[in-house]
């Protein structure tokens, strides 16, 4: 029975990558819309016959295509320019993705292939193609009888005059999507997002995280059985003996973190058998591409590797760095509101799950770090670094103790701009900003 569920939970598993692979490729909503399109064709071209749709043709004989050759050279020239159209338009989204990749980063790839308006756009467009297709097929077997498809006929070219719409917008659309400041405002906002869903998860799970304060023993450690990128612990995998056992799993990496095999990567209280370990091996889903899936901190790499990119000889766009410092100061602010530990209580059963959240010193290794190298020597972007991380180490909305690790980051970036901008004047500048704060006695509270 237990094997049986292994191999039920190796496929779930299985089937849940290839789910996301398939939403993220670009092929996903052309071939969903295309089969849809044949349908439509057939039903339509079944339909031509039936008494309501004879009714319609003797009503409208106007918008009807009743000559042969006239419905086969409308249909022929329709092929042939929504052909174009889609040729033009695939080359459009590679140009794009060349450009990006080269400008600014190529994890950025991911999010624009995905773009479901532009998928959608494509989509349509091969669904007409292969609407027109089918249509044209039909008047060949009927032969002169032009009128048994003239109701296809004049949806074809209904979808047609569509499509030509769906190609203005396509450009438009294709020119904003690739302008630097909508791609950051994008990351951002879908950071964001699942940085308030972490906070909103812990804050419902706030009855539960004094449970285990003080609990240092656990029976096993977990190892992990392969090397790359944890990305989540799905613990609807669990097995039916886990759940109904009372017991503690703590989760030790981050996610986004880097593990490699043979490191731990679980923490359990009671003993289990090492069949059951083998049943949670199967949760944790370690994949091989850091920025496979969206994340909080993945979204804030990518804006760090935008800047980097930007602070780069060959880019040598400051405006860029600047603006990608702005939203990361606002995603950091965000994220050193979350808790070290979120505690889950998994629903009906005894048994509870701790995940461990990225540390403030973690985040100011990958994110701020390299800005810092880079941009050392920029008079400018470290003005706005400085200022950023200021506002961090003032906000009353962070927790406390993570403030440490945010005046370390700024006495490095001090130390770091002393050293690398030659102008006296340009560094006292910058020091400026550090005034108000060290005139200011903090509260006995405040402090770390």
């Amino acid at each position: 029975m237990s094997r049986l569920f292994k191999k039920f939970n190796s496929v779930l598993k299985l089937l849940k990558k290839v789910q996301s692979k398939v939403f993220y490729s670009i092929a996903f909503y052309p071939v969903l819309l295309s089969s849809a399109f044949f349908i439509v064709a057939l039903l339509l071209l079944y339909a031509e016959n039936l008494e309501f749709v004879t009714i319609f043709k003797k009503k409208v004989p106007y918008l009807l295509i009743q000559n042969h050759e006239t419905a086969r050279t409308i249909l022929s020239t329709l092929f042939g320019s929504i052909l174009s159209l889609t040729v033009f338009s695939f080359t459009m989204v590679m140009v794009v993705l060349s450009q990006a990749s080269s400008n600014f980063s190529p994890r950025l790839l991911p999010g624009l292939v995905s773009n479901k308006k532009h998928q959608i756009i494509l989509g349509f467009y091969i669904g007409t193609l292969t609407f027109t297709m089918m249509v044209l097929i039909s008047l060949g077997a009927y032969g002169s009888d032009s009128n048994a498809v003239s109701f296809s006929v004049m949806v074809a070219s209904i979808f047609g005059l569509f499509c030509i719409g769906l190609f203005v917008y396509f450009i438009h659309s294709i020119s904003q999507a690739i302008q630097i400041h909508n791609i950051i405002d994008r990351i951002y906002n879908n950071s964001k997002k699942l940085l308030n869903e972490e906070i909103k998860e812990q804050q419902n799970s706030k009855e539960t995280l004094n449970v285990v304060e003080n609990e240092n023993q656990y029976w096993k450690l977990l190892k992990s059985h392969k090397t790359g990128y944890y990305r989540s612990f799905d613990h609807s995998l669990l097995q039916e003996s886990i759940k109904k056992k009372s017991n503690i799993l703590e989760v030790l990496p981050y996610a986004d973190q880097h593990v490699w095999k043979g490191s731990p990567i679980l923490k359990i209280k009671e003993p289990i058998s090492n069949e059951e370990m083998e049943e949670l091996a199967l949760c944790f889903y370690i994949l091989s591409n850091r920025h496979e899936d969206d994340s909080g901190v993945g979204g804030m790499i990518k804006l760090t590797e935008v800047a980097v990119k930007a602070l780069s000889p060959g880019i040598n766009d400051p405006g860029t760095a600047i603006n990608a410092i702005s939203k990361i100061g606002q995603l950091l602010h965000k994220s050193l509101q979350i808790k070290p530990k979120t505690h889950i209580r998994v629903s009906g059963f005894d048994i509870e799950i701790i995940y461990n959240k990225i540390s403030p010193e973690e985040l100011m290794r990958i994110i701020i770090q390299p800005i810092r190298e880079y941009a050392k020597s920029d008079s400018e972007v470290t003005y706005d670094l400085l200022d950023m991380l200021l506002y961090l180490q003032r906000s009353n909305e962070i927790i406390i103790e993570y403030r440490n690790a945010i005046t370390e980051e700024i006495e490095n970036l001090c130390n770091d701009l002393k050293e690398n901008i030659t102008n006296n004047i340009d560094v006292n500048r910058i020091l400026a900003l550090l005034q108000p704060p060290l005139l200011t006695t903090p509260d006995k509270k405040q402090r770390v």
